[in-house]
């Protein structure tokens, strides 16, 4: 899979550290950065390449991952779920097909956050799942 990165100043060596991982796991990996103060930006950024199909999956970071997951929802087609634990980042790609993942930085080790990269990498979404109809409305509302 062709994975794209994103952060904000705080979370570069921890957002490096995932990187490194998740090639070592196989997958490409693009850098978008960000040096920019405003995480939105490159939450903005990542998003969009996401969403026009330029990558398969987005992983974006900042302190808590509540800020770039508010921002990255913004761009149509973009589904970013913020994860705390192993169990959600699954969810995020079986229930709810996202395909963005985000987190803190200062808020998880990075042994932690490289098990719910790995487990999210490794789920593909069901679109028969019992899960269809309320992502389906999702996407509806988003396009009403």
């Amino acid at each position: 899979m062709k994975i794209v990165f994103g952060c904000d100043p705080n979370a570069t060596d921890f957002k490096k550290h995932l990187m490194a991982y998740v090639e070592e796991l196989g997958h490409e990996v693009a850098d978008f950065g960000s040096d920019d103060p405003i995480y939105a930006n490159v939450a903005f950024k990542v998003a969009e390449a996401v969403a026009a199909g330029e990558y398969d999956r987005g992983i974006v970071v900042c302190g808590t991952g509540i800020g770039v997951s508010i921002a990255a929802n913004k761009v149509k087609g973009a589904y970013a779920a913020c994860v705390h634990d192993v169990y959600q980042a699954q969810r995020a790609a079986l229930s709810n097909n996202a395909n963005i993942i985000t987190m803190g930085s200062q808020v998880i080790g990075t042994k932690l956050a490289e098990c719910m990269v790995k487990e999210y990498l490794s789920c593909t979404y069901d679109p028969n799942s019992r899960s269809k109809d309320k992502v389906q409305r999702i996407v509806d509302f988003e396009n009403e």
